[in-house]
């Protein structure tokens, strides 16, 4: 997973992602007191499956490599008997025919076992992942001929609807290897906070793209631009100038009141409904001024309703 870093990570919570309750018809249960979880890790072929499983071995879970989704069951009766393991990770992708209709009835079955489950979905753009199947001159899965880009196609449309199922979304995107395992820690490491919703904010560029892992994306080129005013062109979003000069506007005033009052009546619904992992983009036109200052302040905002909040100020170092 050759690329580069996407952007500086500040103060990433070390809170653990919940598994979804599993229970008859999509209703809640409590699983059995030790009972075990288990989570899928899916997605795209070359977005780093692999590297995310390695992580959770870690992290102390147990992990099962292209395990065929019709033994999910089997093996949950596995780690639900004496001395089985108590936290499993099932890598599962679309080799296979039956994939999706096998991975659904395997979940069923987590369900009628009341075993807490989470999917965690890996994705890169279709620039890295033609670039890591070059480098390491591996056939892709669904490549016909051995034409990537066309098994990187067929494999996006298929997974498209797994992808709105999964807990969590990584964007692979130019991380390394070594960030990669640094987002799974921060996803999956113990907490003392476990059942606490966790947040990252991210501040971006419009003109270097949409983060794809996004649940919510906030536009703010509304807001008076500091790149205009000569002696604050050159200053970053975190310099206390360039966060005055934003904060000061009536329309960033405006703006952030009923922002709040907007994520005051979403976010409790979010927690109700057991989202583990929240992710806000806030984008401007560079990513160096406008959206790093309303993304720092989105991250104290949750701070102050004791929700874990990282940010990550994707393109502030880009020219």
């Amino acid at each position: 997973m050759a690329g580069t870093t996407t952007g500086r990570t500040e103060g990433r919570p070390q809170a653990g992602v919940r598994p979804r309750p599993a229970g008859g018809d999509g209703a809640p249960h409590q699983p059995v007191a030790g009972g075990p979880d288990f989570t899928i890790i899916t997605g795209m072929s070359g977005a780093g499956r692999s590297e995310a499983a390695r992580c959770l071995e870690d992290l102390g879970y147990f992990v099962v490599d292209n395990l065929p989704p019709a033994l999910i069951g089997k093996m949950a009766e596995l780690a639900a008997s004496s001395g089985g393991p108590q936290r499993v990770a099932i890598v599962a992708d679309v080799r296979g025919g039956v994939f999706f209709h096998d991975l659904a009835t395997g979940l069923a079955e987590l369900k009628q076992l009341k075993v807490p489950y989470r999917i965690v979905y890996l994705e890169a753009s279709d620039d890295d992942l033609v670039q890591r199947f070059e480098g390491t001159r591996r056939r892709h899965p669904l490549a016909a001929a051995g034409r990537v880009v066309e098994g990187i196609r067929k494999e996006r449309l298929m997974m498209e609807s797994l992808r709105g199922e999964a807990d969590l979304v990584i964007d692979t995107s130019g991380l390394s290897p070594h960030e990669l395992r640094d987002r799974m820690r921060e996803a999956f490491a113990p907490s003392k906070e476990p059942h606490s919703m966790q947040v990252a904010v991210l501040s971006f560029g419009y003109k270097y793209g949409i983060p794809r892992d996004a649940d919510l994306v906030l536009d703010v080129r509304f807001l008076p631009n500091p790149y205009w005013v000569p002696r604050l062109r050159p200053l970053p979003g975190t310099d206390a100038r360039v966060r005055r000069y934003v904060s000061d506007q009536e329309a960033y005033g405006e703006f952030m009141k009923r922002l709040r009052d907007l994520l005051d009546f979403v976010v409790p619904g979010y927690e109700v409904e057991g989202k583990s992992y929240l992710t806000i983009a806030v984008g401007c036109t560079g990513g160096k001024h406008r959206s790093v200052v309303v993304a720092d302040a989105l991250a104290e905002y949750f701070r102050g309703r004791n929700l874990p909040a990282a940010v990550e100020h994707r393109d502030l170092e880009r020219e």
